[in-house]
């Protein structure tokens, strides 16, 4: 491993780590011997194989991770992957709770670079679920009927906008507080805006 392959961004975000800096440590130096590109994107260590996104270290409270962004098309022999929600349709994680369990895995960690930048390679996508597949909650249906123009609107957002509206208002048990929600956002939804926007 060469110093040249080291992203200063990525030096300055290990060393402000406090709980996971050993570990981030470990799992850099294990990627790096990979052979892919550091870069730092989305506030994150990313490691790219010919300007592609192959995988990402986080942290979270409870545990640091490994991030395949394309992890849904790995073979997964370990049973190690994780989705994280069920909505994440491509990236799958490898969790870790100690520096130990990472040293211990390193083998297995290499494994599973090595096939992700085989599937990038192959030039290999993840079939994404079309919007169209998604549920559309009862509540927004009957808004639907009761404000054509709604329906109008909703269907002129992009699909990424009408999924995150779908995802949002069916997310709730209670019908009321799908109601709410959807009553929250019918200006926003009117005017062509995406829930974020």
């Amino acid at each position: 491993m060469t110093n040249s392959k080291m992203n200063p961004k990525v030096d300055e975000f290990i060393s402000k780590s406090k709980k996971w800096k050993e570990a981030y440590e470990q799992l850099r130096n294990i990627v790096l011997e990979c052979e892919l590109i550091e870069e730092f994107k989305w506030m994150h260590p990313c490691y790219m194989f010919e300007k592609k996104n192959v995988v990402l270290i986080h942290g979270f409270k409870e545990y640091c991770a490994l991030l395949f962004n394309k992890g849904a098309l790995l073979k997964d022999t370990h049973g190690i992957l994780i989705q994280q929600t069920e909505n994440v349709q491509a990236a799958r994680q490898i969790r870790f709770t100690s520096l130990q369990e990472i040293v211990e895995m390193e083998t297995i960690i290499k494994d599973y670079i090595y096939e992700a930048i085989e599937v990038e390679k192959a030039g290999l996508e993840v079939n994404f679920k079309k919007t169209t597949e998604y549920i559309i909650p009862e509540e927004l249906q009957n808004k639907f009927y009761e404000i054509p123009e709604l329906k109008t609107a909703f269907e002129a957002l992009t699909p990424g906008r009408q999924r995150a509206y779908i995802l949002y208002f069916s997310s709730p048990k209670q019908s009321k507080t799908r109601e709410s929600r959807i009553e929250k956002y019918l200006e926003q939804i009117l005017n062509g805006k995406g829930l974020n926007d």
